[in-house]
């Protein structure tokens, strides 16, 4: 496999309040999605790394906003998970200001990585995230992650009914199968990225040592 455009990625830095973002450096990626939608596990796997991102069974472990610096000086921001209803109250409204307050004014943000279970896709609170990011003009890319649990034919058919579901947003929202347990999807998510960041993947895999 080529050299990963997330491979070497380095955690930065994490923040709780919006006040305490740190000034913007280079472009930047988020990545957002349902508690339990595989967000961690597919950051760590994109980076090559076991444990970059805090992984857990327990849905609503990311409490923060946590930049893992890539080695191209781009970060990816790890949000945390919507739609975790058994958290308190008090802690949901505060997960959803800080989100809200990074998405909707953080300058340098390029774009937003949407992961969703290939089990369970487009969920009331996901197409909310769209329709409330979408105005924004950047691209989103949605991960149907876990897409190991479904056997080929039924994976496939979930794949064609997001992308049919999402075709009024085309072409800002696209959409891929990914699965961090195969390993699969990693270079289709690193194009798309590469786009974004206005590099030439090809390119730079084929110079990469």
């Amino acid at each position: 496999m080529p050299p990963s455009l997330f491979r070497h990625a380095r955690f930065e830095t994490s923040i709780a309040k919006p006040a305490a973002l740190p000034p913007g450096e280079g472009a930047e990626i988020a990545f957002a999605g349902r508690s339990n939608a595989g967000k961690s596990s597919a950051i760590n796997t994109l980076a090559g790394h076991t444990r970059l991102a805090y992984v857990s069974k327990t849905p609503g472990r990311t409490q923060l906003l946590n930049f893992f610096r890539l080695p191209n000086g781009a970060c990816v921001v790890d949000l945390p998970g919507y739609g975790y209803a058994a958290a308190p109250e008090k802690i949901r409204h505060s997960w959803q200001a800080l989100i809200e307050h990074y998405l909707k004014t953080r300058e340098n943000l390029i774009g937003l990585v949407l992961m969703m279970d290939a089990r369970h896709p487009l969920t009331p609170l996901d197409q909310q995230m769209i329709d409330w990011f979408a105005p924004s003009g950047r691209p989103i890319h949605v991960l149907l992650t876990k897409s190991d649990k479904l056997s080929r034919g039924p994976a496939q058919a979930c794949l064609l009914k997001v992308r049919s579901a999402l075709k009024a947003y085309a072409p800002q929202v696209s959409a891929q199968l990914f699965s961090s347990l195969a390993k699969t999807g990693i270079e289709e998510c690193e194009r798309v990225v590469a786009g974004w960041l206005d590099l030439d993947f090809q390119t730079r895999n084929s110079s990469c040592p």
